[in-house]
């Protein structure tokens, strides 16, 4: 057990990719523009199933707490955490960027450093759904599961591509779950998308420095009747189901409202039980409103910010303005659709007062019952360059963010994963662990008893 007094230690990675910590240097976590030791309440212990990235081009820097200094190790890398599912970002990694860096890969990069023997992180964790953890469950048993779901559906193009692709080539998780009959089903559909993402993960855009995106885009357009087979069947594995179309691996799921639509309908007028969710952008009100009607369960919307500006720079938007996502969000709401925001957080943007304040008034005004605080995956340097100009104030921690808006929001929820929140009425997940933010992150909180 280490002291409840002990900071962590800086990381570093030699040419060989060898991670090692210095003795004499403290780590320092990002957030925004500030460069700062992280407090006690923003660390835990890196979680089960996360990993370690070497930074390329990023030289390590470190705090002397002699001097008060910072250190530039011009002989060692910088080194981030890519943390498992169900925990968010409190801070980003320190580094110094060498002319001609390459753009880091879509990934979400936390501060990491050592305290005694083990790896601290800077995030927290939000949800204790384990929907994401495969620990126990070999790879054998998935891929075994996912081919004999392909021979029993040997005609489903839908099933054969979500097995074949997701499965036993990405390791896609919700995938992965489907394969094995539990939890929440995926439903990607689309090709294409009405906004030009920054970070979009599965389309590389014309003026993008991103070396790549880490999965192809879907590249046909799935049959109503596939999908509806591959519903039936996950209906009959999983006793409380959630049915998600919007993936990662695809565009815009509204640019193919009239398909959705008639799946919804044609599942719902058949006795089809379960959460039918849509992960979007909400940029077509109209199409929301149609979904609702026809038994849509809930919304998930995707954000960045509840600002227009910051979230212009970010999404870029083809057809659509910031407006039709709140109006969406409205019509959803409006027609008894549980709604969630996908807010894709970023340590010391995202929690600064001006976001904060934007953030309560879209909750309130529109009707929001849930945030899902999600890691922007992008290069911080990236992002940071990409809000240049506008205006951030101090931040305030992640910690105090959701304490903020549970204050003016108490009826807010928070969490990590599509809650199933049965048909198509509105109602509070049974499954979602109770949250009372001053019991959980009490200000005193030390490095020792922040793992959750």
């Amino acid at each position: 057990m280490a002291s409840t007094h002990a900071r962590p230690r800086m990381l570093l990675a030699d040419d060989q990719g060898q991670i090692y910590d210095d003795p004499d240097l403290l780590m320092l976590c990002r957030k925004g523009h500030e460069w700062t030791l992280p407090r006690p309440d923003e660390l835990m212990p890196l979680p089960a199933e996360s990993e370690l990235f070497l930074l390329p081009g990023r030289r390590a820097v470190g705090l002397d707490p002699e001097t008060g200094e910072t250190i530039v190790d011009e002989e060692a890398w910088a080194v981030a955490a890519f943390v498992a599912p169900a925990h968010t970002l409190t801070g980003h990694p320190v580094y110094s960027t060498e002319e001609g860096a390459p753009t880091l890969p879509l990934f979400a990069y936390a501060a990491v450093g050592m305290i005694g023997d083990r790896f601290y992180v800077c995030a927290k964790k939000v949800d204790e759904d384990p929907r994401q953890i495969f620990t126990g469950i070999p790879q054998k048993k998935i891929n075994k599961a996912a081919k004999e779901l392909m021979a029993k559906f040997p005609k489903n193009r839908f099933i054969g591509h979500v097995m074949q692709n997701c499965v036993l080539k990405y390791g896609c998780p919700a995938a992965k779950n489907l394969a094995i009959g539990r939890y929440e089903a995926p439903i990607p559909t689309s090709r294409v998308c009405n906004a030009r993402c920054v970070g979009c993960i599965s389309h590389k855009n014309e003026d993008s420095t991103i070396c790549a995106t880490p999965q192809d885009r879907l590249t046909f357009r799935p049959s109503a009747d596939d999908i509806l087979e591959m519903m039936r069947h996950h209906m009959g594995n999983e006793e409380h189901p959630i049915f998600s179309f919007g993936q990662g691996c695809e565009g815009e799921p509204l640019t193919e409202a009239p398909l959705l639509l008639e799946v919804v309908k044609r599942f719902r007028e058949e006795g089809g039980h379960g959460t039918i969710n849509l992960n979007s952008n909400a940029s077509m009100p109209d199409a929301v409103a149609q979904l609702a009607e026809a038994g849509l369960s809930s919304l998930r919307v995707s954000l960045n910010s509840a600002r227009p500006d910051v979230y212009l720079r970010y999404y870029r938007p083809k057809n659509y303005e910031f407006a039709d996502v709140r109006r969406s969000i409205t019509e959803a709401s409006s027609r008894g659709v549980f709604v969630s925001l996908n807010l894709l957080y970023f340590p010391g943007i995202t929690d600064c007062e001006e976001e904060i304040e934007a953030l309560i008034e879209l909750i309130n005004t529109c009707g929001v019952n849930f945030i899902q605080l999600r890691n922007l995956n992008i290069d911080p340097e990236l992002y940071m360059d990409l809000m240049d100009g506008i205006a951030f104030g101090p931040s305030v921690g992640l910690v105090n963010f959701r304490k903020r808006l549970k204050k003016y929001c108490p009826e807010l929820k928070f969490g990590y994963f599509n809650p199933y929140v049965g048909d198509e009425e509105k109602a509070s997940p049974d499954d979602e662990p109770a949250f009372d933010p001053d019991a959980e992150f009490d200000a005193g909180e030390t490095a020792d008893n922040s793992a959750e």
